[in-house]
């Protein structure tokens, strides 16, 4: 049986093929710019949701409780204060949901204000998150104020992205970041009220600037991450141990690693933290209703349960794992095709992968957002290797595509 001939396409196929060959030859010319304003246009459209669409969550209540202890220091009246204010600030619905689940723990902390009060010292030790929100009420709705520290974050966070991107001449992989973003959940991450995003972009900022160099900048920002959510120690202590163990001079990290280090215990007695393992009882095995003086006796038993369960939500329910998996098979990719990271990069993506481990296993939860911080990094480093596999392989297509000879019949 005969068939038409391969080379006799129809009008509509050589169409197809110019249209293709045509927006491949303009993104391979443009990809730079093209990169950074899709990245940008999807940072922006994050921000504008972040403001419109915020997630109203529980969390909202301690935090901006926490950010007015010294105007209301009678439990009640801070109480009043913390739900009146979200009252106001949020829909009918949401405030239902927040207050009303059926007499659970949410129905009780709405009733019952010596309960709640005995839960701010797990808040209260986001320092910083806390005086932000505190300075900024004072000129703004508190719950606005939130709203406009999470679009802050959210731009801040883009700004250097791009910023890293454009110094490795990667813009071209934005878009690609931009695919990292949002399977890591960073739009979730916007609309929370809540100070991991903020976190998240000083910490990016403090990372950018360690590998470009800037000493100073590195401590600051490592550090002003730390205070918005001081379980970024597990990540100093080893990336500190790494940079002592192969003799790394970078002193920024260090210093901002023993500032951390000296105001962890500062801020936890500050802050009347109930201690690690009740914390970690309250969030991974079982809300208890006031924290005063509760001091469960350590079960190793317990703890190995709440790791089970929390690592088997982990990969069914949350994107952390494979984000991380991710960025562990394009570093190995690019290893394989030779082209490895610096020193001073190989150390900061080790770091970035134990903290990750560490993390969950000092304290196994399985949200996403715990671990957000140490899952971009990652592929912003890997950006100057991608690039120069990227290259290789176009270079290797050009010269397999000039071997051919036009009219050549077997």
């Amino acid at each position: 049986m005969l068939t038409k001939s391969p080379t006799a396409k129809n009008p509509l196929d050589r169409l197809t093929e110019a249209g293709l060959a045509w927006g491949e030859g303009t993104y391979a010319r443009l990809a730079a710019p093209i990169g950074a304003a899709a990245f940008a246009l999807y940072i922006l459209l994050t921000a504008f949701t972040a403001w419109v669409m915020p997630d109203a969550n529980w969390d909202m209540l301690p935090y901006l409780a926490i950010s007015e202890e010294g105007t209301y220091p009678d439990a009640q009246a801070l109480h009043d204060y913390a739900y009146n204010i979200v009252k106001s600030g949020v829909s009918a619905g949401d405030y239902k949901a927040l207050t009303d689940d059926g007499g659970g723990f949410r129905s009780h902390m709405a009733e019952n204000a010596a309960d709640f009060h005995s839960l701010l010292g797990m808040y209260r030790i986001k320092f910083l998150y806390a005086e932000i929100l505190s300075t900024m009420s004072s000129v703004m709705s508190p719950v606005e104020a939130m709203r406009l520290v999470s679009v802050f974050s959210v731009l801040l966070f883009g700004a250097i992205a791009l910023l890293w991107l454009r110094s490795e001449r990667a813009l071209a992989l934005a878009p690609v970041v931009g695919a990292v973003l949002i399977m890591a959940d960073f739009g979730d991450a916007a609309r929370a009220s809540t100070p991991d995003l903020l976190c998240s972009a000083l910490f990016l900022g403090g990372l950018y600037a360690y590998v470009r160099g800037r000493e100073v900048a590195t401590a600051v920002l490592l550090f002003l991450a730390f205070m918005a959510r001081p379980d970024n120690i597990v990540f100093l202590a080893i990336f500190a141990v790494l940079l002592v163990a192969f003799r790394q001079k970078a002193w920024g990290a260090l210093a901002g690693f023993a500032a951390s280090f000296v105001a962890y215990f500062a801020i936890s007695h500050w802050a009347h933290h109930p201690g690690w393992w009740p914390h970690l009882w309250f969030s991974s095995i079982e809300q208890h209703y006031n924290m005063d003086g509760f001091e469960p006796a350590f079960s190793i038993v317990a703890y190995l349960r709440a790791y089970a369960t929390s690592l088997l939500r982990a990969v069914s329910l949350n994107s952390w794992v494979g984000v991380s998996v991710l960025a562990l098979a394009c570093w190995y990719a690019t290893s394989r095709a030779g082209f490895r990271l610096d020193r001073r990069a190989g150390i900061l993506f080790a770091a970035l992968v134990l903290g990750v481990l560490a993390k969950f296993a000092v304290f196994p939860i399985h949200d996403t957002r715990i671990y957000f911080p140490n899952l971009i990094p990652p592929f912003l480093l890997l950006a100057t290797p991608l690039m120069a596999l990227w290259a290789t392989v176009a270079r290797g297509q050009h010269r397999a595509a000039l071997q051919i000879i036009p009219g050549d019949k077997p």
